[in-house]
């Protein structure tokens, strides 16, 4: 899951110099467009971003089972998965670290705080998805017994995609309210949690997906500044690689070379919601 550097077995810090922080200037460059005064009447502008971290494999993940908020503990790679990811994470120096309270996303964490000193805030806000009957269950047999719910994707006796929705971007919102312009929290979660907080956020509608699933222990980074929110990079098995604003850019600001891993690059099914 990270990229030919992990596979290869080196450290793709090696040669480089430091990467920009979250929000600090990437350098000169003919498309980096105006620049910005600095200085300290000029912190406060500065965007506070989120990383938000899908949580490493389960088993439940590999058989493509419903997980919503059964607590499903890593597997042997997810927790590989976990180790990998928080070396990268690491070197772009987080201020602080947020985790549901699910076992697996509370263990894909722990690496992380480990390497950085940081302690790991527990939400229950961040959990993922409730599935009600549909915990447990494959994506075949959902197919199979209910068919109807399917075709719209509503668990019966779960939790409805707009609370999702609202629950997930509160969360968001309310962690970054607490960071300093200029900052960086790593946000530990869900696949439909992400996905639907981030969409909100963004002004994206809840019934259509426009933005893609996230492979497991894969992350997508937002940023904040004067209270609006952009999508900064998606899907992301590598370190994130800020790319300046330039005339006649696009709203992502994504380019095809920081698309990041493709769904199920992780070596699972990146599945439709519930993990």
């Amino acid at each position: 899951m990270g990229g030919r550097d992990l596979v290869a077995g080196r450290d793709p810090l090696a040669g480089r110099g430091p990467d920009p922080g979250p929000g600090e200037d990437p350098g000169p460059g003919e498309d980096a467009g105006p620049v910005e005064e600095t200085g300290p009447d000029r912190a406060a502008d500065r965007p506070v971003t989120l990383l938000l971290w899908r949580h490493g494999q389960t088993d439940w993940n590999l058989e493509r089972r419903f997980q919503g908020q059964s607590d499903v503990g890593l597997n042997a790679t997810g927790r590989r998965q976990a180790e990998q990811a928080a070396r990268l994470i690491a070197a772009l120096k987080p201020d602080t670290i947020y985790s549901s309270d699910l076992a697996r996303a509370a263990s894909t964490a722990e690496p992380l705080a480990r390497l950085t000193g940081l302690p790991v805030h527990l939400d229950k806000n961040l959990r993922e998805r409730h599935g009600g009957a549909w915990e447990g269950l494959t994506d075949r047999e959902i197919r199979q017994f209910y068919p109807d719910e399917h075709q719209i994707w509503s668990p019966p006796g779960g939790e409805p995609t707009a609370a999702v929705a609202d629950r997930a971007a509160e969360a968001f919102e309310r962690i970054a309210s607490t960071m300093p312009g200029g900052s960086l929290a790593v946000v530990v979660s869900h696949g439909a949690a992400i996905g639907f907080g981030m969409s909100r956020l963004l002004g994206l509608p809840d019934t259509e997906r426009v933005i893609g699933s996230l492979a497991n222990c894969s992350w997508s980074v937002l940023g904040r500044r004067s209270g609006r929110w952009r999508l900064l990079e998606h899907n992301v098995g590598r370190l994130p690689e800020p790319v300046p604003d330039a005339p006649g850019a696009t709203a992502s600001g994504l380019g095809p070379e920081q698309s990041g891993l493709a769904p199920g690059q992780a070596g699972e099914p990146a599945g439709r919601d519930g993990g």
